[in-house]
């Protein structure tokens, strides 16, 4: 159980420096997924683990799954309206779309 606790917070602390550091949209992104993934593996090692009859860290896993496509989806659509307008898709130009 240890060693997937330990991929787990490798993959999500890989996926915070990530996000903390990139400047491009599309790098943010795919550290994001990153971070969903090592919830995931979370949920499914403790439900192995701590309630081995009921399936609910998987269906947890499912449910990330599930909203990080629907995330995946928005993301890309700004992503591309950002890159129509602006001709790039670093995060300094994302404070232009403020009101």
């Amino acid at each position: 159980m240890l060693a997937y606790l330990v991929l787990a917070l490798v993959l999500f602390s890989i996926g915070l420096f990530g996000v903390l550091t990139r400047r491009n949209t599309i790098g943010i992104l795919m550290s994001l997924e990153l971070m969903f993934n090592a919830v995931n593996i979370n949920f499914v090692v403790f439900n192995k683990f701590v309630a081995t009859s009921a399936l609910v860290g998987q269906m947890f896993a499912i449910f990330i799954v599930v909203v990080a496509a629907a995330e995946a989806v928005a993301g890309l659509a700004i992503v591309l309206l950002l890159y129509r307008n602006w001709q790039g898709i670093d995060t300094d130009n994302d404070s232009v779309m403020k009101w």
